[in-house]
This record gives C-alpha cells, structure tokens and sequence, in this order.
C-alpha cells in the first residue's frame, strides 16, 4: 500500500504545486484529484497461447502485448477451467463454489444475493460504472448485472450466443438490436462511456464474447487465416481442428484491434496515465491448438486449461515491462484493485484473494507462500508455487515440466501428501456441486427495483412433445409443441406484487395460426389466440467458419399477451395451449414482464 499512498501523495502534490503558480486562479478552482479509472478486459476462451507476446507466431496481437510492454504482467496466473466461475471469482474475490456457481447455465452460473461485488464497491466509492458483453452470472435481477453494482449494461446475460452478427441483445434488461459485429458493437459501447464519463472515475467492464463458438468474424479477419499455413500446431495426441483454431486466432486478433481502439481513445481524451487497463482470459482455449506444451484445454483443471495472460497498465504508475512470477488468481483482482484506488474491500463475505499490490511495484521478499485452487466437473488441482497437484494426485514440477509429462510423487512423497491434504481440506471448505445437479434456488421475477424480467426459454423445462432446438440450453427455443398437453413451466419466485405486461418472443407458420396460449401463475391466468403468422428461416450458418455445437437462431416476433396481475411468492409459470387448430401450436424464445 506505500507505493500507492507515495503515488497519491506525489500527484496531489503536482497538483497543488500547480495551483500555487497560477496565482490569478481562487483555491476552489482547483480540481480534485481523481481516483484511477479501471478498465477490465476479459476475453472468452482464448488460451494462454493465442497472443504473440506468448510466442506464438500464428498470429499478430501487438495492442494487446504493449499493455504487457507498458504495464506489468504475471506468468503464472490462473483462473477456473470455464467461464462462469471466473467471472464470478474475478468480481467478488471469493472462490466460486461458495458463490452458488456451480454450472454454465440453467441457473447454475448465478452468484448467490449474499455476494459483493468490485463493482458494487466502486460504485459506492463514487465510480460510474458499466458492463457490456457476455455477463453469465445471472440474467433475472437481482442477479442482472444492473443489480450487482453496474449502473449501465448492454450485451446478453446468457453463457453463449448465437449470432455475432447484429443480434438480439438487452440493455438494461430491454430487449435491443445489436449493430454490427459483436466484439466491435460493445467496444463501441465502451468508447461511448468512457468519453462520456471522463471527467470522473469509471469502471468499464468488458466481458468480451470471443473467441466462443460459434466461430463468426468479419471477412477482414478470416481472410488473413483461411488459407494461412499455421507454423505452430497442437503438440499433444488429440487433433487438432486446423479450421476451427484459424477462426479462433482471426478473432483474437480482432479481439486486438478493439483493444487497441481503447488505447487510442484513453490517449485522445488524456486519460491513458489515470487509467488502469487490465486484460486476462476466462479459461483456457476452447480447443486443442498451441499452448505453450501445456496438457489441457478448457473444461480441464491442468495447466492448459487454467492459466491465463494477466495484464495490468497504469502508465507511468506500475513499472514497465516488469514480470512477476509469484502465482496470482482471479480471485486477487477485487482486493487488488480496490487497494490500488483507496478503497476499503467492503464484503458481506470474507476474501480468499490477495491484495498483488506488493508484487506490483517492487519484489517482495515477505510475500508469502500460498495455493491456488482449480475445481470443475468433479475435478480438482492444486497449484504452489512449484508443483502442480493434478486430480488423480499425481504430481508435476511445474517449473520445468510445464506440460506435465513426469509424475514425480514417489520421489517428493511429502510434498504429494502436503497437497492431498490441503486439496482435500479445501474441497471439504468450499462443498462443490456437481454441474448438472439440482438447484433449488428459482427463477426471479418482478424485482421491486428494476422494470424488466426476462424468461426465456434457457431456464424452462419442456413437458409432452416439446424440445429444445439444441441440448446446450442458453440461446435454445422450445419447439415441436403439438398437443394440448404440452407445457412449458418455469420454477419462478415472484419477489413482490404487481401488475406486469407480458411480451412473448415466438414464430409460428401461416398454416399453425389460431393456437390459443394461456400464461397462468397461481390464479392469475391470460390467454391470446395467435392470429399473425412469423415464420423466418434459422441462421447463424451463413456466418460460421466452422461447424456449431450451439442452437441456430431466428428472428422471434414480440406479441403483447396482456397484462398480469401476480402475488409475492413461489409457483410454476406455465404457457400451455388451449387450442391448436393446426399441425403444431408456436415456437417460443422468452416472455418479457414489464411493470
């Protein structure tokens, strides 16, 4: 905390000195110095590997490296092996099992109410605040994200999307159309708030989309890979997808020229010296490419899996061009930040990060030992500043075997049992749930301080005929709906009475027009008879460079059904049809609430 406070002290004291020299101008005039603005980037499934600045030569990310170049970088830091508990270990400085997250959808990816976040801190300190791009901690408030300390949101709260291209998205739960390719539209964004909020401390958090599947980016960046000869390859026994790693690279390097954009405006408007930029990733890269000769990818508690860049500029504050080799977490950038702008780390909870500020300017000799720990699927590791423990307790020298080739327990048996011990102690503290596994909490609606609700198709279970578009629940549909026995219900927790207009999101054909759907929660009922046919092709295919896992997508029509008058309480919120007249009722994405 000494070099912070000298920082401080040196700026106020430019300042002063300043105001002294211009006689003619009063004492109140003076502006009050102002705390740092943050700008946190964090990419989705980029690996380790994919920036040049970690040797790889296939691509070219030089605006992303000069915040390396600038700013200080650590070489050993982790994250959690997927991208919902990394988000929310990074905003609340508490590893995620405790959180509530324990899945990547369906509810599982919600950080529980009794969490605070950085935002909510620097909020409270006097920070504007946003957040635009992929948010995966909670869609209904009060987990959205305008309730977890961010003043104003634009993106989508779901885990993965399926259009990057102008697609459906929300600002501050408002359904809205995006412009333009994702990755550039939230940039865009960003650009816009922090010119418009320059004269004070912000906080921008930029959860980026990319590089996800599905694998869509501009021309600009394919055509730079398509028919590139890749120098560097997967070094393992799996194969590599020599597409889908182009398309992953093409949109890390657009990644870059967004990132470089912020740079360039930071410098515009004089703010790059009271800027802190941070720029890391979500897990390790979402296939088998170069990483380094690291064993895994993301979904694995390895190396490969778990380690992200980690960047931090604040130009002429933090050293330039300093490494720091000591391992460091997500779950250290809450008390890190919130110390670096003089903010006391205000949690219902307690931490398991560390403040990184003494690693920041100077090499600590009291720092002390510690562990980091990586958990997913039933997995888990353990990682000290040497070893890695793996989690069928085999044990790697993590200084010179980074692709953990040579189980060395046998001959460090204490060190093997030291960290069986600690990874048994930690899984008994923090009680993971099994992705997948029962979650009792429900679905909220009508937050007495937010207007929208979105329930979409994502969180409802589908009775009778009715499917899902794709198993991977988060941009689905429900379709195949034939029977007047059919239901969709969704397990929802209404958090106060009111009086709610509901929209449904739905397609249907000319020839299936007529079906009449009936909304009902406890004894509130309202029913339409469908009467316009909207009956788009699917896509998302014609942007794809490689083949999808997820759901294709459409355009779904907004119909108002009526207005809801619900109680306090919980129940099922069930549609179902009364009548269907032709071959198959609707195709449903959400119903919208609006007070």
């Amino acid at each position: 905390m000494k070099h912070v406070n000298d920082t401080y002290l040196f700026l106020l004291f430019l300042v002063l000195l300043s105001a002294c020299k211009q006689e003619s101008k009063p004492a109140q005039e003076v502006t009050k110095l102002k705390k740092p603005n943050i700008v946190l980037i964090i990419a989705d499934d980029q690996g380790w590997g994919d920036l040049s600045s970690s040797g790889n030569t296939n691509l070219s990310t030089p605006n992303i490296d000069a915040l390396a170049k600038n700013g200080v970088s650590f070489k050993n830091f982790y994250v959690q092996p997927v991208c919902s508990p990394t988000r929310a270990e990074l905003l609340t400085g508490r590893y995620f099992p405790r959180l509530g997250v324990f899945d990547t959808s369906a509810g599982g990816e919600r950080m529980n109410l009794s969490e605070t976040t950085l935002a909510e801190i620097l909020k409270n300190g006097g920070y504007a605040t946003a957040a635009y791009g992929k948010w995966h901690n909670g869609m209904q408030p009060p987990y959205h994200p305008n309730s977890r300390g961010f003043d104003d949101y634009y993106g989508f709260t779901s885990g993965h999307w399926g259009n990057y291209f102008s697609p459906m998205l929300e600002r501050n739960g408002e359904i809205t159309k995006g412009e333009g390719f994702l990755v550039d539209d939230l940039t865009n964004k960003g650009l816009e708030f922090i010119t418009q909020h320059q004269n004070e401390s912000f906080f921008l958090y930029l959860p980026y989309n990319t590089p996800h599947s599905p694998m869509q980016v501009p021309d600009t960046y394919w055509d730079r890979f398509e028919n590139k000869d890749l120098a560097l390859a997967y070094h393992g026994e799996e194969t590599e997808d020599l597409d889908f790693t182009k398309a992953a690279l093409a949109m890390v390097e657009n990644i870059d020229y967004n990132v470089g954009r912020f740079t360039q405006k930071l410098q515009e408007l004089d703010l790059e010296k009271n800027t802190i930029i941070i720029y890391m990733t979500d897990n390790g890269p979402n296939g088998f490419r170069w990483n380094g000769g690291m064993r895994g990818k993301k979904g694995w508690v390895d190396e490969g899996g778990v380690r992200s860049p980690f960047f931090i500029q604040w130009k002429d504050s933090l050293p330039a061009g300093k490494e720091v080799d000591e391992i460091a977490s997500a779950i250290d950038i809450l008390p890190t930040l919130t110390n670096i702008v003089g903010l006391e780390p205000k949690t219902k909870q307690p931490l398991d990060g560390k403040d990184l500020t003494p690693l920041l300017w100077s090499e600590n000799d009291s720092w002390q030992p510690r562990l980091v720990y990586n958990h997913w699927g039933g997995k888990t590791s353990v990682r000290s500043q040497k070893y890695r423990l793996d989690d069928e307790n085999r044990l790697y020298d993590m200084e010179n075997d980074h692709g953990q080739t040579t189980d060395i327990a046998i001959q460090y048996p204490k060190v093997a049992d030291s960290l069986i011990k600690a990874k048994n102690e930690w899984l008994a503290e923090v009680n993971p749930k099994l992705p997948r596994e029962e979650d009792n909490r429900p679905f909220t609606l009508g937050s007495p301080n937010h207007q929208f609700t979105q329930i979409p198709a994502r969180d409802g279970i589908p009775h009778g005929n009715i499917k899902r578009s794709n198993r991977y629940p988060n941009n689905t549909f429900f379709t195949h709906w034939k029977s007047e026995k059919d239901s969709i219900t969704w397990d929802v927790e209404v958090l106060a009475d009111g009086e709610f207009e509901v929209t449904l999101y739905y397609t249907c054909a000319a020839e299936n027009t007529g079906s009449t759907i009936e909304l009902s929660f406890g004894d509130s009922k309202i029913a339409t008879k469908i009467v316009e046919a909207h009956n788009p092709p699917l896509t998302g295919m014609e942007n794809d460079r490689t083949p999808r896992m997820e759901s294709y997508v459409k355009d779904f029509k907004p119909m108002k059904l009526g207005t809801m008058s619900l109680k306090k309480g919980r129940g099922n919120l069930t549609l179902k049809a009364l009548e269907i007249p032709g071959d198959k009722a609707i195709d449903v994405r959400l119903l919208m609430f609006s007070k």
